[in-house]
């Protein structure tokens, strides 16, 4: 989970929002994604602040979503789910819905000019 710092002090008057980005690509082992996606949504839907967080779930995850929807909604928490590489990276889909590995390095940068 990556928590992201957003517009100043807009962030303390705003919805705070959790962008879940979910890849299971076809040729990994299947996760149980939805079931992690359920686990979070439940504990928001208990808690006594929720209306003061947003949360938003993409699925299908390809490498232009993750610059898209981190542009559009400008999230203060990403939390990705699905498969990682370790140092290597972290797996998204390709157009085919096949594994692509974004390098931690590649990561960092779209996280980078988001906060710019």
């Amino acid at each position: 989970m990556y928590l992201l710092p957003n517009l100043g002090s807009e962030i303390n008057s705003a919805m705070k929002k959790i962008l879940i980005l979910a890849a299971n690509p076809t040729n990994t082992n299947q996760l149980r994604l939805d079931e992690e996606v359920r686990e979070i949504e439940n504990s928001h839907k208990q808690a006594t602040n929720r209306e003061e967080v947003e949360i938003i779930s993409k699925w299908a995850v390809r490498v232009d979503d993750l610059r898209r929807e981190l542009l559009y909604h400008k999230p203060n928490v990403v939390h990705f789910c699905g498969h990682g590489e370790g140092d290597d990276g972290l797996v998204l889909e390709d157009d085919n819905g096949q594994m692509q590995l974004v390098s931690n390095e590649s990561l960092g940068e779209v996280l980078k000019q988001h906060l710019s």
